[in-house]
């Protein structure tokens, strides 16, 4: 009896397959944006179902084309974000028993675990969405949803502390981390992780009308926001020192670029607690303070998306990993910084060009500008379809290599 070939993200099975999913979660994410911008949402922070069905109505044919593409591809987004994840836990179950996780535990890439919390953080975001996009009736019963929201992403978090506090206790107590083998990013996995913890702990601060639902929310959300800054910025000197002495791990590549979703995510969160003190609190900043932060968060990645596209074609990543013979998990790393570019655009844009009068909406240099970031979001699009295609389609039998006579 022959056995079904297998595909190559079953048959070499990481952690890191969760990417997959927090990739498709990160596109249900850029095209809510369109929504959150395009789409007039009187009264309320964010677009609802009833504000989407009355722009519908009453808008012109291309509006219209708009919110259909938007969300249809927010609902299939959110279908494979979810998908993904359950195919992901029900694999991770099957790798903590294999007879090889000892071993992986006792190395640097036990950090690859905090990809559990960081699709399960974004699973709940794009969550939210789908119900903000598809439930009527729902804006009215948030402020009860907000502390469940809460519990949840809290939840996650003592789930990241855990596993980020198994590995620092091993390698802190006793020794055993490689330096030499830390040539790349890859420990910034963890910062990602509790960053996506923390903008979901923002998000009643934008939201509520409830001054202690506002208060927590910014004070978790704080907390996560420093612990994610803090552990970025060791990981990033400890990372760029290996690969000065020891040149970038060619797999782990795509992780010289992971800064690049960690700022958007930490950048939409200093936004929401900016919209929560100034609506609870009394707090004020200008229109001009917000473009100044979000430049400055825009410029930061700008540099170190060239970075990384500069080393990935000077090391042949993408012929060997991506369109060659080899498979890397690690290639869904590539998916984020794009994305989160992407959403950064959008709100570097509205938020700040358009808020500041220095770009008029819905003029000339603003579709030009927002083209740039739907151009990133397709190309994103086509990456995730072609990499799951890749990674999580088997074989025909009769393209499986056959042992030799």
């Amino acid at each position: 009896m022959t056995s079904r070939p297998l595909a190559a993200a079953e048959e070499r099975y990481s952690p890191l397959y969760f990417l997959a999913s927090l990739g498709a979660g990160g596109l249900t994410v850029t095209f809510f944006m369109w929504l959150l911008f395009w789409v007039p949402h009187p009264g309320k922070p964010v677009p609802v179902f009833e504000d989407i069905q009355t722009a519908f109505l009453g808008g012109a044919p291309a509006l219209q084309a708009m919110i259909v593409v938007a969300m249809a591809a927010i609902a299939f987004f959110g279908v494979l974000n979810l998908k993904s994840l359950i195919w992901n836990l029900g694999q991770m179950r099957k790798f903590t028993r294999a007879a090889g996780f000892d071993a992986f535990r006792a190395s640097n890439a036990e950090t690859q675990m905090m990809a559990l919390p960081l699709a399960l953080a974004m699973s709940v975001n794009a969550g939210f969405i789908l119900g903000l996009v598809f439930v009527p009736g729902l804006w009215s019963v948030t402020e009860y949803l907000f502390p469940l929201a809460m519990a949840a992403f809290l939840a996650i978090g003592v789930l990241a502390f855990r596993l980020l506090g198994a590995f620092l206790g091993r390698v802190i107590g006793e020794g055993g981390f490689d330096h030499g083998a830390n040539n790349s990013f890859a420990q910034k996995l963890p910062a990602f992780a509790l960053a996506m913890v923390g903008v979901g702990l923002s998000a009643p601060a934008s939201m509520s009308t409830n001054a202690l639902t506002v208060g927590t929310s910014l004070v978790l959300s704080t907390f996560f926001l420093a612990a994610a800054a803090v552990i970025a910025l060791i990981a990033l000197v400890m990372g760029i020192h290996a690969m000065m002495e020891k040149g970038v791990a060619p797999e782990a590549a795509p992780t010289l670029m992971v800064i690049v979703p960690i700022l958007t995510v930490l950048g939409i969160l200093l936004l929401r607690q900016d919209h929560g003190l100034h609506t609870q609190f009394e707090v004020h900043s200008g229109a001009g303070d917000t473009l100044v932060l979000l430049s400055r968060i825009l410029s930061v990645q700008v540099l170190f998306a060239l970075f990384g596209v500069f080393v990935l074609a000077r090391i042949g990543y993408w012929k060997r990993f991506v369109f060659g013979a080899e498979t890397s998990a690690g290639a869904y790393a590539l998916i984020c910084p794009g994305v989160a570019l992407s959403v950064m655009v959008q709100f570097w844009l509205n938020k700040g060009l358009v808020a500041t009068g220095l770009v008029a909406k819905f003029g000339v240099a603003y579709w030009a500008i927002s083209g740039v970031a739907v151009a990133m979001q397709l190309a994103m699009i086509a990456l995730v379809l072609y990499l799951n295609r890749r990674h999580f389609r088997a074989a025909p039998r009769s393209a499986v290599a056959q042992p030799a006579e």
